[in-house]
């Protein structure tokens, strides 16, 4: 198996698109067939202590904030990507906390301090080791009975559709199994025509699931397979048309 040093090339990424990623409305894809799934399954937030692993510009951590959540960090390891969520955060105060920091090392916090941690659309780039460090770290500053709910990729999303409008990663040809740990690119468009580029370090559902499980995570977990909708179509039938009927991404939550 191939473990990809993809911490440079991620940083490089993201720090110099960190300002096509900002918005206060929904407008790429995953704002609609992903995020409001994902903190739907965050309810209810009110009063929690919650961090946004890989936070990005902090589009749902403002979100989090809106919905009530006592306290809210950002923590992304994009100097860009913090450096665009703290100027949204003085044009808007909210309260949120953003840091530079590493999703495999929560040195920020102690023990059971955090009551949910979020994590959208990180484990994509992490390989399967990094992916095993960060979920334990997140055990370890989750309270007791606290919840973690992340979304990644569908698995075999990048394996049922060619590299085409409106959202593709590029992993060329068969491959489920034994290109597991293998870097690919991605695109993701808006509706507005332009699109985000972004990667995906492939991992099957048994890698994420034994990663959960050498963390500590060991209740049955929520799983909710994400896709195109009919409100999805009925909103803009040209944009999400060609996804129509194949599994986009994955939600999943589970309980210390």
């Amino acid at each position: 198996m191939t473990i990809i040093n993809n911490k440079t090339s991620t940083i490089d990424l993201y720090n110099n698109t960190a300002t096509n990623w900002v918005r206060e409305q929904p407008i790429s894809l995953s704002d609609f067939t992903a995020r409001p799934f994902v903190l739907e399954l965050c309810e209810p937030i009110i009063q929690m202590r919650v961090l946004d692993l890989g936070c990005g510009e902090g589009y749902c951590s403002r979100e989090l904030r809106r919905r009530k959540a006592a306290q809210v960090y950002g923590i992304d390891i994009s100097q860009g990507m913090i450096e665009a969520a703290g100027l949204q955060e003085a044009e808007n105060p909210l309260g949120i906390t953003y840091e530079v920091g590493c999703a495999t090392n929560l040195h920020q916090f102690g023990d059971g301090e955090l009551d949910l941690v979020v994590a959208v659309f990180l484990f994509n780039y992490l390989t399967i080791a990094q992916t095993q460090e960060c979920m334990a770290e997140v055990a370890r500053v989750l309270s007791p009975g606290g919840r973690f709910i992340f979304s990644v990729p569908h698995p075999s999303f990048p394996y049922m559709r060619e590299a085409a409008y409106p959202f593709y990663f590029q992993v060329d040809g068969l491959g489920y199994f034994s290109k597991r740990d293998q870097q690919f690119p991605g695109r993701i468009w808006k509706r507005d025509g332009s699109w985000l580029n972004v990667q995906l370090i492939h991992k099957t559902f048994e890698d994420y699931f034994n990663c959960l499980n050498i963390a500590g995570f060991t209740k049955m977990p929520v799983l909710k397979e994400l896709r195109v909708t009919p409100e999805h179509i009925a909103l803009d039938e040209s944009f999400f048309t060609p996804l129509q009927d194949l599994p986009l991404h994955l939600a999943i939550q589970v309980s210390k």
